[in-house]
């Protein structure tokens, strides 16, 4: 595996000396791959992440694995809160949803198949610490964004997935509903990690952390709508992590 170096200067120790036990998946949002590296190279951006795989399968190293990259931002994950400090960034090359989001080609997802294993490897990271943008800041992001492969991630040995359950007419949690069902919902998605409230009233927050659950674990609707395939697909996750929340 070849990688290229191009330096950012915008980087820093990890907080407390902490070593990586996250990966965290990105989309570029950038016309083309130089266009990204110019900006997460460049010290007036205040931004930066560890790799960039672009649409080639060139994969290009920007910062220390041993150092702080800026990618996450405000974030969350399973009351983690400084995602930056306990994770490595991989940048993925993609225009993204506010053009005409493309496909991942082929050879870009070779390289970051074989990128991801050796980080996994290399670092002991677990497959539920193996996440998108959107699922550690649903509110802001959407990038890697539902294009992404991630059963075939999974398949190669990266991340935590389930086959989604199909997706059929029935009842639904939405927008503006409360009650024992919308806490058990949200119950759920903290025990996987999320970061959504608890207190019963299915509200823009909660709708925003389902839609980033889908983009990343059911992708064929994404809607924000907690409906049979949802929830199933959820808890058959939980169960497979060892959730404590798993089958109550």
């Amino acid at each position: 595996m070849r990688v290229i170096e191009r330096p950012s200067p915008n980087h820093e120790p990890r907080a407390g000396g902490r070593a990586p036990d996250m990966l965290l998946l990105h989309y570029t949002a950038t016309v083309d791959g130089e266009t990204a590296i110019r900006w997460l190279t460049n010290p007036k951006s205040k931004v930066s992440a560890h790799y960039l795989v672009d649409v080639d399968g060139s994969i290009v190293r920007m910062v220390d694995e041993a150092d702080r990259a800026w990618h996450a931002g405000v974030s969350f994950w399973a009351g983690e809160r400084d995602i930056n400090s306990c994770s490595i960034g991989i940048e993925i090359q993609n225009p993204g949803h506010d053009t005409f989001y493309p496909d991942f080609p082929e050879p870009q997802l070779v390289a970051l198949e074989a990128l991801c294993r050796d980080i996994v490897s290399r670092h002991a990271i677990a497959p539920e610490r193996v996440l998108a943008h959107s699922d550690v800041a649903p509110a802001r992001k959407i990038d890697p964004g539902e294009k992404l492969d991630w059963g075939r991630l999974h398949r190669a040995g990266i991340g935590h997935y389930v086959e989604p359950e199909p997706i059929r007419s029935g009842p639904v949690l939405k927008l503006g509903d409360e009650g024992p069902a919308v806490r058990e919902l949200q119950e759920r998605l903290a025990g996987y990690g999320y970061g959504v409230p608890r207190h019963g009233l299915y509200d823009g927050e909660t709708r925003m952390v389902v839609a980033a659950f889908q983009r990343h674990f059911r992708p064929a609707r994404v809607d924000g709508v907690a409906d049979s395939s949802t929830i199933v697909t959820l808890e058959r996750l939980a169960a497979a992590a060892g959730s404590p929340h798993a089958g109550t």
